[in-house]
């Protein structure tokens, strides 16, 4: 498996049959491609920016704390506050609009390092990608985020404490939490990604699965603190589902790359 990696490394970087280029044409074209994903984060974040002021996604955002504010309005502590939360918010927004630009500079810069087989099993699972992350965030937004802040707010000390909620700081939350679930979401493409390269397979996956559980049912604990059945059956039980699929997607694979290897068993078509 590591030989395969440092195969595929050395490929990419300007090796091997599937690279023509020398090293340093290949390092000419990498920094091109990271301008490019320099310059869709710049013009990400100002559309981003534009979006939160001109179409009040900050409300968006508020919505699920509003039951538990006096009025309705988080608190501010500093008279900054209400331009870097809007700045902050945009940057975030202008990241997820810049990723299709710097996800295609980043296949670019990969495509001519891997098979036509590999290539046919990536692209389906970066549409796959935009469809789970998207799930994820829905997910969060739905039902994690409303019964993390029910559980903080409406069960723990509500009698001898009031809250005063700033509004930097629970922006901060909020996004951090839609973006866990939207990342955690991503485990079948990374798996799919993984295995139509050869460096993980279905077997070692089901072997490692006691381990996965382990890890799922921490972070599942940590991304929806709360009672038992909000962590296990919020998170757990998709978490666990999407590692089967991967499981399921692994073992796809590993058939047609059996399939392409016995059609075309002494070259590799790039």
């Amino acid at each position: 498996m590591k030989s395969l990696f440092r195969t595929r490394v050395h490929k990419i970087l300007g090796g091997g049959d599937a690279a023509e280029m020398p090293f340093l044409d290949h390092l000419e074209e990498l920094r091109w491609r990271v301008l490019w994903s320099l310059l869709a984060l710049a013009v990400g974040a100002g559309l981003g920016i534009w979006l939160v002021w001109h179409f009040q996604l900050l409300q968006y955002l508020i919505i699920p704390i509003a039951p538990y504010l006096p009025d309705g309005k988080l608190f501010y502590l500093s008279v900054t506050d209400p331009f870097f939360i809007t700045l902050n918010l945009g940057l975030a927004v202008g990241a997820i609009l810049a990723a299709p630009v710097i996800i295609y500079q980043i296949w670019s810069f990969v495509a001519p390092a891997l098979t036509k087989s590999e290539k046919r099993a990536i692209v389906p699972s970066l549409y796959l990608g935009v469809v789970l992350f998207s799930g994820g965030v829905a997910l969060a937004y739905m039902y994690a985020l409303p019964m993390t802040l029910h559980f903080f707010l409406a069960t723990i000390q509500v009698d001898a404490l009031a809250q005063m909620i700033t509004a930097q700081l629970y922006i901060s939350f909020v996004v951090k939490l839609l973006m866990a679930f939207g990342i955690a979401f991503e485990l079948p493409v990374v798996i799919l990604i993984l295995s139509s390269m050869g460096l993980v397979t279905g077997g070692w996956l089901a072997e490692k699965r006691r381990y996965a559980i382990a890890v799922m049912a921490v972070a599942a604990a940590m991304l929806t603190p709360g009672d038992v059945w909000t962590a296990t059956v919020l998170l757990m039980v998709p978490l666990l589902g999407l590692y089967e699929l991967s499981i399921v997607l692994a073992r796809i694979m590993e058939r047609r790359r059996a399939r392409a290897l016995a059609a075309e068993p002494s070259t590799e078509t790039v």
